[in-house]
């Protein structure tokens, strides 16, 4: 598949990280939007804000639940759904990395982790699909 082809069709590869991106986040933000405070201090947590933990998983349950539902879609969707994503993962990464520089619990450095590895994923696929 050469690149001008990329920009006319999209991966499967990509099509696949989506349902991947899918699962991950309904399989955490689930648990959290449930039971907050029960999951959170589980790992460390002392001071669990549960209003704030459901937004929190409202996010992931809505971007990853777009992540299932726009698997099918065109490259022109893609380009939407990932910019929504990489600013997700950028902002989320940001305030990993406050919370943690300001004594938080060590389970955000998975967290960070977690958030920069799917900002790295999904630049790799924007720029993929960058538009002519």
């Amino acid at each position: 598949m050469t690149d001008d082809s990329l920009n006319d069709s999209v991966p499967s590869a990509l099509r696949r990280c989506f349902v991947a991106h899918f699962a991950i986040d309904w399989l955490v933000g689930v648990p959290l939007f449930l039971a907050p405070e029960a999951i959170l201090k589980l790992f460390g947590w002392h001071f669990v804000d549960p209003i704030a933990t459901r937004l929190f998983a409202a996010a992931l349950l809505g971007i990853g639940g777009q992540s299932w539902l726009g698997r099918n879609a065109g490259v022109k969707e893609f380009r939407g759904m990932l910019n929504l994503k990489i600013i997700w993962a950028a902002a989320a990464s940001l305030g990993l990395l406050i919370g943690i520089l300001t004594g938080g619990p060590i389970l955000a450095w998975l967290g960070l982790g977690v958030f920069l590895s799917f900002l790295a994923l999904w630049l790799f696929w924007r720029f993929r699909l960058r538009a002519n």
